[in-house]
């Protein structure tokens, strides 16, 4: 199989990967996303997360499987990306209150010696209490979600602001294990 080497500097996809108990080690890609479009598509998410191990190639020294894996929030079919700032995080935030949004997170893992690759998506689904613009500060102030797909993570979030959730947790934190146990 190889080495396996996490094409990202996401905190939380480490330790999601530390708890599947694989032996890997952090190469950030270098990658730069170009969010060209905000109207979301499956291709769009995949070739993100395809880009950004292929990236990775060149830097390895021996034989890797190489993941890449970029995490999109959608809501009525609009990808809400990182906030540019605190005012952008209000805004995004202010529009998932009260809704059910879903997040996908693609997975590419790519063999360095043969540049064969896998990938796939997992989508879940997230519905939010109505936030008061009180709550949404706080959290933004607290949190600094700027670093955040959506300007969110569900990890760190109070009662009162998520009402529920379906499908994998570890996917809206950024990497489903099921998905990547099957790729690799």
């Amino acid at each position: 199989m190889g080495k396996i080497i996490l094409a990202s500097s996401s905190p939380r996809r480490a330790e999601i990967m530390k708890k599947m108990k694989y032996e890997f080690r952090v190469i950030p890609s270098p990658y730069v996303e170009e969010h060209t479009t905000t109207v979301f598509s499956y291709a769009f998410v995949e070739n993100l997360a395809y880009n950004k191990a292929k990236a990775v190639v060149p830097l390895v020294d021996e034989p890797s499987l190489i993941v890449g894996a970029d995490t999109i929030v959608v809501l009525e079919n609009e990808i809400l990306g990182k906030p540019k700032n605190k005012q952008d995080a209000f805004h995004m935030l202010k529009k998932l209150s009260g809704k059910t949004h879903f997040v996908v997170t693609a997975i590419a893992v790519i063999n360095s010696e043969t540049l064969e690759y896998k990938h796939n998506e997992t989508t879940s689904y997230v519905e939010f209490e109505n936030l008061t613009d009180k709550q949404i500060n706080d959290y933004i102030e607290k949190f600094n979600p700027l670093d955040k797909a959506g300007s969110y993570g569900i990890q760190e979030m109070p009662p009162g602001y998520i009402k529920t959730y379906r499908g994998s947790l570890e996917n809206i934190i950024g990497l489903c294990p099921k998905a990547l146990g099957e790729l690799l």
